[in-house]
């Protein structure tokens, strides 16, 4: 849970605890109530269940070996739960805040779609409340990325001023699986610039058997938005579908699907749809801290 990620934005995943609820048109084909199904861990919705010691163990090992090579790595924390889940208990999240403190060498990513739960569930600075370590410091941490998820033009306009309302390091969005066109202009009010304030952005199509097909304009709008606000860009994935026009010569698909305006995408699996967007790679990353 895993050691070396296959998620091509981070380097290591630790999941302190699994299980979460769907909240967001996002989540309609989740991956990870997939893998709880498979696995008999958990039933999604239902149950959170603490990993074990051994796993938590693990991000020690990682900054251990970060610090004997000189170098920071990036941990996603929770690819199959939410650190901000109100179902999740308030000790667990204690624990893995007083983790997150023992291993500095590495940049941990939360990534959430509860970004209103965050501020009421940050570390506790007050030595007079529970849940205080005598390792608190001032927030924000150095080693902490804060992200949200958002789909769609709804979701943006909702949850990104959340998002740059709590400080952080580093803030981020991913915006998989894009469900639809994001204008981030938009959230330009009373002259602070949110783009700006967020200094990455993780975007990608669906993937999985029921996948949804982004529309490339999604995709470049979002890429060109970043490009002219200075803010990293990382095209993760196609997902399921890819373009016919131009990027799918020569990829074998099957099922065709025609958005509204005539473009046409073609199934072809993620492996075959790869990462290239409008002839190039996208993996940019912000500067850690």
């Amino acid at each position: 849970m895993a050691e070396n990620s296959k998620i091509e934005w981070t380097d290591h995943t630790f999941n302190p605890w699994v299980g979460c609820t769907k909240i967001s048109p996002g989540c309609d084909h989740c991956y990870a109530e997939g893998w709880a199904k498979r696995s008999g861990m958990v039933t999604w919705g239902a149950q959170r269940r603490r990993t074990s010691a051994s796993n938590w163990s693990q991000p020690l090992k990682w900054d251990r070996r970060a610090a004997a090579d000189s170098v920071r790595r990036r941990v996603f924390c929770a690819s199959l739960a939410d650190v901000f889940d109100n179902e999740v208990p308030d000790q667990w999240r204690w624990d893995l805040w007083e983790l997150i403190a023992s291993t500095r060498n590495l940049d941990w990513l939360l990534l959430t779609k509860r970004i209103g739960n965050v501020a009421r569930m940050l570390p506790v600075m007050d030595s007079s409340q529970p849940g205080y370590r005598p390792w608190n410091e001032q927030w924000p941490w150095p080693n902490v990325w804060l992200g949200a998820t958002v789909v769609n033009q709804e979701e943006a306009n909702r949850d990104i001023p959340k998002l740059v309302a709590i400080p952080a390091v580093v803030r981020f969005l991913s915006c998989e699986p894009l469900l639809g066109p994001i204008d981030l202009s938009r959230l330009i009010r009373w002259g602070n610039d949110y783009l700006v304030m967020v200094r990455w952005i993780i975007a990608g199509g669906e993937s999985g058997a029921h996948a949804r097909p982004a529309h490339p304009d999604w995709l470049n709008s979002l890429r060109d938005q970043c490009t002219a606000a200075g803010v990293a860009f990382h095209f993760k994935q196609w997902g399921e579908w890819v373009p016919m026009l131009g990027h799918a010569q020569g990829v074998p698909v099957g099922r065709k699907y025609t958005h509204t305006d005539g473009t046409i995408m073609g199934r072809a699996g993620k492996k075959l749809s790869g990462r290239l967007l409008e002839g190039r790679t996208w993996d940019q990353f912000p500067r850690s801290a």
